[in-house]
């Protein structure tokens, strides 16, 4: 299934290039605000809702998507944990790098044709897009195995981990977790609809020019793996979002105007714009000098990494 919220954050089943509402028949859901709501659905989607959603669609009338105004599924996470390269560059590195993370604010959620807004008060050195696969969690894990990270695991959507350079030599809030940073969405794929999620191909244009494509394949440390690490510092909880780490080979400025598109295998593409009041001015096309120094070409870091 692709669940949706939409409009005023109704929550939907996306089918067809139709919306069918939902909202209105899981009314005995306690659900404060729509992350609860969701939130909700996705703790006992197996035991109710999975059936329940299967026969609401097929008695309510579709919603045209001209009427539509898609929001982020996961309107506020009650956790997003990111990964911290946790790709090998497209087989550049030999060997994993140690496993590293970081928190990234509920807070920077956006959705589909959102704007990404970059501080006018924070003087970065650029701008970067960082496509990355999300990982949602559906049942509560603490410290739980490899082995048993996918029986935790609700489904995967896109995101984008929108990242601020050089404003700290090695703080993740400052680069990170900016308002309007995390784009996520269009919608909210169940896990039995992704055959493989360690073999989906994930690319992200800027103004209709490809910057990174890669496939999930490429993890250093891969998702059970990734499960496991996490869940053993922090509790998981449904709803909870794992990003899941980028290839830093094609990453590029991003500026004012520009339109970032991300797709990965199955589950639809995002569409974000982006606005900066001071019209910054970066080049265009990919940074090869990050590229280089996080694939080991290169030992000289990049310019921002040594403010």
């Amino acid at each position: 299934m692709k669940l949706v919220m939409y409009n005023d954050f109704q929550l939907g089943l996306y089918q067809d290039n139709q919306v069918f509402n939902l909202s209105e028949s899981l009314t005995e859901i306690n659900a404060p605000t729509p992350q609860d709501m969701i939130n909700a659905v996705i703790t006992d989607f197996d035991s109710t809702y999975r059936a329940r959603i299967q026969e609401i669609a097929g008695k309510v009338q579709p919603i045209p998507m001209d009427q539509v105004h898609l929001r982020p599924p996961l309107p506020r996470p009650g956790k997003i944990v990111a990964m911290a390269a946790n790709y090998m560059e497209s087989g550049a590195l030999k060997e994993p790098k140690p496993l590293n993370g970081f928190l990234k604010s509920p807070e920077s959620v956006i959705g589909e044709g959102a704007t990404v807004v970059l501080p006018a008060g924070h003087q970065a050195a650029v701008f970067h897009h960082e496509a990355e696969l999300g990982i949602v969690i559906g049942k509560t894990a603490a410290s739980i195995s490899a082995d048993k990270a996918y029986d935790h695991i609700f489904g995967y959507v896109n995101f984008n981990d929108v990242s601020a350079r050089g404003l700290h030599p090695n703080s993740f809030l400052w680069m990170k977790s900016h308002d309007t940073f995390g784009p996520m969405g269009p919608y909210l794929v169940t896990a039995d609809e992704v055959a493989d999620a360690q073999n989906l191909q994930i690319r992200l244009w800027v103004n209709g020019d490809i910057r990174q494509d890669y496939n999930t394949s490429d993890m250093g440390h891969k998702i059970p793996k990734m499960v496991e690490w996490l869940s053993s510092i922090v509790q998981l909880d449904p709803g909870d979002l794992i990003a899941s780490g980028t290839n830093h080979q094609g990453l590029g400025p991003i500026q004012n105007g520009d339109v970032i598109e991300m797709e990965i295998t199955g589950l639809g593409r995002l569409t974000v714009n982006v606005k900066d009041e001071l019209n910054r001015e970066w080049h265009r096309g990919v940074d090869s000098d990050i590229a280089d120094w996080v694939a080991g070409r290169s030992s000289e870091p990049p310019a921002w990494a040594k403010r």
